[in-house]
């Protein structure tokens, strides 16, 4: 198949493009490298080093003789979104290219309009291309399992079946999100499902879990291919943060009571859900929707179990939570789809954690411990424009 990966600069992107590369398919990526910007703003990088694109796609190709193609823009420039699908001529497009952190979404009232001007209006721009160009590329798109929120009832793939008054129906599964970026995921997943169902076209909407990892079999293959490991309060996931501040011997920071109860995901097994979902795409017409995680835990069983992998004595405290969500909340979540497909889950282990352990202190000089204390407020809303 011929996949284009946007957002292919990035955590996931690379090394999903790498994995669909390695198992025989023709991919490009593209990318407006907006991800290493906000590095620069947030005065903090990625604990390991990354190369740029070009050397990565150079590595790439003088390893396996395979190429990955690139381009470099903007979602939110229709002129270039309808030119990369042109030009490329996908089967799939598998679709990262969004700010994609809750907390940067909630900094002030510029950071939240960005947010949602640049996912919103990039897929929307990426729906109408295919659309008009060829309806029947099958559309990858990463949601996120913010989108829910956490009712007080199971969590199912997407879609709920209903009874009112005697009549039943088939819906959207109803969404609370916890973030304008939460919200700006809402938003791509009504305006997919629209345009399956008016338009024709095919889609996937896979809603994933907390990642955590670092390192797949292909970015393995060579440092200069490696993905971004990010740990800060703003852009690092909760499981990763909580490797680092063992490794650095500095307490586990845990927000509110712990209670809190997240999906799981290990990075291997997302690349591996993304081929699963390009190899057997939607129907015309169909808006599919997999809910990407492996297993469930709360904040505190997570840092239990780093604490009880790490071979020194790691503490765990407890801080107000800057976000405004639930404790002691029910959370039941069906997640057989991918599964179904073929998808064989790695469970959070003490191999995987020590892994995580091992990559983390040969870079741990490069930490900066400050950059992971939350600072933005998810209570007070802001409208200072930020320099």
């Amino acid at each position: 198949m011929k996949i284009l990966v946007l957002g292919g600069d990035g955590y996931l992107g690379w090394p999903t493009a790498l994995h669909l590369s390695g198992a025989g398919h023709q991919v490009a990526v593209a990318d407006n490298f907006a991800r290493r910007s906000y590095d620069f703003e947030m005065g903090v990088d990625s604990l390991v080093p990354i190369e740029s694109l070009q050397t990565r796609v150079r590595v790439w190709h003088d390893l396996t003789g395979q190429a990955i193609g690139y381009y470099v823009g903007d979602l939110t420039d229709a002129d270039f979104t309808y030119h990369i699908v042109r030009d490329f001529a996908p089967d799939a497009v598998v679709h990262y290219a969004e700010q994609r952190a809750a907390p940067y979404s909630m900094v002030d009232r510029k950071h939240a309009v960005y947010t949602q001007v640049n996912n919103v209006v990039g897929n929307l721009n990426l729906l109408y291309a295919i659309a008009e160009i060829n309806p029947e590329i099958h559309l990858v798109k990463l949601g996120t399992m913010g989108e829910y929120g956490t009712p007080n009832i199971d969590i199912e793939e997407g879609w709920l079946e209903i009874e009112h008054k005697g009549r039943t129906d088939r819906v959207l599964y109803p969404k609370r999100p916890g973030s304008f970026y939460h919200l700006s995921k809402v938003h791509d997943s009504h305006n997919i499902e629209f345009a399956c169902r008016i338009w024709g076209i095919r889609s996937t909407d896979l809603n994933q879990g907390v990642v955590y990892g670092q390192q797949t079999a292909e970015t393995a293959r060579d440092d200069r291919l490696a993905t971004r490991f990010d740990y800060d309060a703003v852009f690092g996931t909760v499981l990763n943060r909580f490797v680092i501040q063992a490794v650095l011997g500095r307490p586990l920071t845990v927000y509110g009571n712990g209670t809190q109860t997240r999906g799981l995901i290990e990075l291997r097994d997302t690349v591996r859900c993304i081929q699963l979902a390009c190899e057997n795409p939607a129907d015309r017409g169909e808006f599919r929707v997999f809910n990407q995680i492996t297993e469930l835990m709360s904040l505190q069983e997570m840092a239990d179990t780093i604490a009880g992998a790490c071979p020194d004595e790691v503490t765990i405290c407890h801080v107000e939570n800057p976000r405004v969500e639930l404790e002691n909340h029910h959370y039941n979540v069906v997640h057989s789809g991918l599964v179904e497909l073929g998808l064989e889950p790695r469970l959070l282990s003490d191999t995987l954690i020590e892994s995580l352990f091992e990559i983390t202190k040969r870079y741990a000089h490069r930490a900066r411990p400050e950059a992971m204390i939350p600072t933005i407020e998810w209570r007070k809303p802001s409208s200072v424009i930020s320099n």
